[in-house]
């Protein structure tokens, strides 16, 4: 494969599709990144990252190489027929019932449908249940009368970047990938060999669907028992922290999590709900998910109860250290934080915060600015 003359589209230049766009475009492929919103794309266009695992020089050297350009959807037509690959990374959240959200899902496998080119690979990376690429997507690319697998090729491999993290590179995680066809999965396998160190390949796409909500309920039942063994620990007068750091010295069977104020971002408070759904269409449920849910969306007014019996005069102020869902991340989806924020105000606290990422939010529509972090903002706050 000869990379330079090798086109590849990415859809949805989130957290997850800027960083891979990017990647491509430096292992030497020619990349086009789509996304509809208009701000991103002009600030890709100045070299401006809005993403901080992707840094602004990066970007800038990308751009002069010519290996990557950035457009929205209405004017990305061209463009994108000129790609041999097309890869998905648009959002795929949960309604206010907690039931998936394939709207961006199914309005890119509309775009594709409209747009796909003999001999295309697509390739989705969004999270999603088990069954989306065979019952959604693929229904939506049929109507075009194309085979698949003859005509064009369809894979699925979960998206597996860290926002972050420092530690793991896009290219040293291992790829996870599906075919529809025996085919599609040698066409996907073709061109991740290129760009990450280890490819997986899996029997089908359901199983590559569940590899990613499977990691992620892990996570999340791995957070709700120490959260849940943290609280306990405080009823009985239990030092929690000494006794996970001595159970921690266990060289085998034992993997330490830390207490927090919950669950945040986009995995973990999404994705088993992902499952939860699948499994409820077919009568079924997982009672350990459904609790490990209730576990952790109690966690806020927990920090709120422990805030109360340190300065219970409700007058006090109290400063919250960062705002996002996790540390180096300028995302707030799903953040815990803000709820506890929030149900400081409710309670007549004078709340202050500080966060880099972050220099205003607003919370229940009143805009709070990030105040500076300094010794004697820390000494004059309550808690």
């Amino acid at each position: 494969m000869e990379h330079h003359q090798v086109k590849i589209a990415v859809i949805g230049l989130g957290y997850v599709g800027l960083p891979l766009a990017i990647h491509f475009a430096t292992c030497g492929f020619s990349v086009i990144g789509i996304d509809k919103d208009k701000s991103k794309i002009d600030s890709l266009a100045k070299g401006i990252s809005y993403i901080p695992d992707v840094s602004d020089s990066l970007l800038q050297d990308t751009i002069k190489k010519g290996v990557f350009t950035a457009t929205t959807s209405e004017d990305a037509v061209d463009l994108y027929k000129q790609a041999s690959y097309v890869i998905v990374t648009v959002p795929t959240p949960v309604t206010e019932n907690g039931d998936p959200d394939l709207g961006a899902i199914i309005a890119a496998s509309h775009f594709i449908q409209q747009h796909l080119q003999q001999g295309q690979t697509i390739i989705f990376e969004s999270s999603t249940y088990p069954g989306t690429l065979e019952e959604v997507i693929l229904p939506i690319l049929q109507k075009t009368g194309k085979e698949v697998g003859k005509d064009y090729y369809l894979g699925y491999s979960p998206e597996r970047i860290d926002p972050g993290n420092h530690h793991f590179s896009v290219k040293s995680i291992p790829k996870v990938v599906s075919g529809q066809t025996k085919t599609c999965l040698e066409k996907v396998i073709d061109l991740y060999k290129h760009a990450f160190d280890e490819v997986v390949p899996v029997s089908s796409p359901k199983v590559a669907e569940m590899c990613k909500l499977f990691e992620n309920i892990q996570r999340l039942v791995n957070i709700s028992l120490v959260n849940e063994i943290f609280s306990l620990c405080r009823k009985l007068n239990i030092d929690f922290y000494e006794a996970l750091q001595a159970a921690a010295t266990k060289p085998f069977g034992f993997t330490p999590y830390w207490p927090g104020p919950g669950i945040g971002g986009h995995c973990i408070p999404v994705d088993p709900l992902y499952f939860q759904w699948k499994l409820k269409q077919h009568g079924f449920i997982s009672r350990l998910i459904q609790v490990a849910q209730e576990i952790n969306e109690k966690m806020p007014a927990e920090i709120v109860e422990r805030v109360n019996e340190i300065a219970p005069n409700v007058a006090a102020e109290v400063l919250l250290i960062g705002v996002a869902y996790k540390k180096d991340v300028n995302d707030l989806r799903e953040s815990p934080a803000l709820v506890v924020f929030d149900l400081l105000v409710q309670k007549g606290y004078d709340v202050k915060y500080y966060d880099p990422y972050f220099p205003n939010i607003y919370i229940n529509g009143i805009n709070y600015k990030s105040v500076e972090l300094s010794r004697e903002q820390i000494q004059q706050a309550d808690v």
